[in-house]
């Protein structure tokens, strides 16, 4: 089993309030997760209002399927226009790896 993660630090555009963040992160998350069949979640900086971290995860038996997935995630949220990508960590592990 293989099991695959990415961590993105994005800058939010014209965002003047939690609310307005909530609005912007909450869809790359959903269409994370419908796209993509990845589990995701905001998961840092979750009291700025500019800057969002969100978390996505995979786990395949086949490690060209993981990465197939992972890469399909960062294009779809370097895509967004209306945020800037300014990192993506990526991880990737055998359930078998101590």
């Amino acid at each position: 089993m293989w099991i695959g993660w990415l961590e993105f630090d994005l800058l939010l555009g014209d965002v003047r309030s939690l609310k307005e963040k909530r609005s912007v992160v909450r869809p790359i998350v959903a269409e994370l997760r419908r796209r993509l069949s990845v589990t995701a979640a905001e998961t840092g900086d979750l009291g700025l209002h500019r800057r969002a971290g969100i978390g996505a995860a995979v786990v395949a038996a086949d490690r060209g399927h993981v990465v197939e997935i992972l890469d399909a995630a960062e294009r779809l949220v370097a895509s967004r226009p209306e945020i800037q990508l300014l990192s993506a960590r990526r991880g990737l592990r055998r359930s078998s790896d101590d």
